[in-house]
């Protein structure tokens, strides 16, 4: 299981605008992977609802995981847009 755990960049947390950016990008990945809070179950990446309903706020400690083969680098790309709370997809997701 490789994990990378970071904190959410976006001032309103993972809503809306900023949940539906996280999503594409988890689809876009190519891996399987969860969100979780820090101390809380962990949900599919890729389904919006359930990104929603984590409730994550802005600044809060997130886990990234997956057990998939070339999981590293994409959880790295991934934590890089949490974190950075990017408004748009990079172009290397």
């Amino acid at each position: 299981m490789v994990e990378r755990r970071v904190n959410v960049g976006w001032a309103e947390g993972l809503h809306a605008r900023p949940a539906s950016i996280f999503v594409r990008a988890a689809t876009a990945a190519g891996v399987p992977m969860t969100i979780a809070k820090a101390d809380g179950n962990p949900v599919n990446a890729a389904s919006m609802l359930a990104v929603l309903g984590l409730g994550a706020q802005g600044g809060e400690e997130i886990v990234l995981a997956s057990e998939a083969e070339g999981a590293e680098a994409a959880l790295d790309r991934l934590a890089k847009l949490v974190a950075e709370g990017l408004e748009e997809l990079p172009e290397t997701v």
